[in-house]
């Protein structure tokens, strides 16, 4: 049982249960009505399944945005057809095809259900031409009536929140970011920085998860649109919302530092001067903001827990960081400015992630 409530939560298959159950209720629909149009019965279907979208928002855009390349499609082809009928037909698909195609470039309008405009002309030309009216009446028609339905079914068979995805790539992203410092962290103990460009090869892994945790987040703020579980997980979809933005900001600022650990390498500029060196010192805050990356949530309110020995970690490194940029001596002001701008990253993405000590030690 467990099993199956865990595929249920899967986006896609969710998706399906909804398309399946929307194309076997549009085809018993469309046999219900009057034979003229339950002799294409198998027409509904399709709207159905071109109706069930990840989100009801999407459901009902890509319903009328396909009836409406559909309808326009047919409209080319007839016109086409009207005005060639004296050359040969294979000239007059070329050109049905031609400003099919010219006419989907109007992506505001039809956006992900562009191809239908050239799919309907050509099927118009090739099968509906004898009586144009009452072919689009048949394939319009019944097209609408499945996506209606489609949507319907999409709205009352948990409609969904895309939750579990997006929950999922933040927690790949703050995996994807933790073992990002880690390893400039390792690099850093090392002394075995790569060179910039191979650093940036590196940081790819980064950011694709950090745009697919954008499109999950994204996603999510469109499920809320005309859903009604919308308001029962507004807390979650608000905690997914902010917490994949804390990551994005944190991302910046982690990259930034990153890059002028790796470019200017001020750990080698003559700035030892507290304990094993600067080198160390950073890796120490790096490897304590990783910490605190991977543990977004207190699991106590009134006593300390592992996120809070994650913070004073982390800020106690930030602070050995502090004080060594102001105790140093240094000729080489672009190493000095590049630790200052590392220590002033390090404090951003602790205020970013509100790590904030929660039980100070007693003096």
């Amino acid at each position: 049982m467990g099993w199956v409530i865990g595929r249920l939560q899967q986006p896609w298959v969710q998706r399906m249960v909804r398309a399946a159950l929307a194309a076997g209720l549009s085809w018993q629909v469309a046999l219900l009505l009057p034979p003229m149009l339950s002799e294409y019965a198998y027409y509904a279907p399709l709207g159905a399944v071109i109706a069930v979208s990840p989100t009801i928002a999407d459901s009902a855009s890509a319903a009328w945005r396909s009836l409406a390349a559909i309808l326009v499609g047919f409209a080319l082809a007839v016109v086409v057809f009207e005005v060639t009928r004296a050359v040969p037909n294979a000239l007059t698909i070329a050109l049905i095809v031609a400003l099919a195609i010219v006419v989907e470039q109007w992506r505001s309008l039809f956006r992900e259900q562009a191809s239908w405009v050239s799919f309907a002309a050509v099927l118009m030309l090739t099968v509906g031409t004898s009586d144009p009216a009452e072919y689009a009446l048949r394939y319009a028609g019944l097209t609408l009536l499945g996506a209606v339905i489609g949507v319907l079914v999409t709205t009352a068979l948990f409609p969904p929140l895309q939750l579990t995805t997006a929950v999922e790539r933040i927690a790949r992203t703050r995996e994807t970011l933790a073992a990002h410092l880690e390893t400039i962290a390792v690099a850093l103990r090392n002394g075995q920085l790569p060179a910039p460009h191979e650093w940036e090869e590196q940081g790819e892994a980064l950011d694709a998860a950090l745009d697919q945790m954008r499109r999950a987040e994204t996603q999510v703020e469109r499920a809320r649109r005309a859903n009604p579980r919308a308001n029962r997980w507004q807390g979650t979809a608000g905690s997914i919302r902010a917490q994949s933005r804390a990551l994005d900001r944190v991302a910046v600022l982690v990259d930034d530092l990153t890059t002028l650990v790796v470019e200017f390498q001020p750990h080698r500029r003559g700035l030892d001067r507290v304990d094993d060196g600067t080198g160390w010192v950073l890796a120490d805050a790096l490897e304590g903001l990783a910490g605190v990356v991977r543990l977004p949530f207190h699991d106590a309110a009134d006593s300390p827990d592992d996120r809070d020995a994650a913070i004073a970690t982390a800020v106690s490194a930030s602070n050995r960081l502090t004080a060594l940029l102001r105790s140093s001596e240094i000729a080489d002001d672009e190493g000095f400015f590049a630790l200052g701008a590392v220590t002033v990253g390090m404090h951003r993405s602790l205020q970013t992630l509100e790590a904030h000590v929660r039980f100070p030690a007693a003096a």
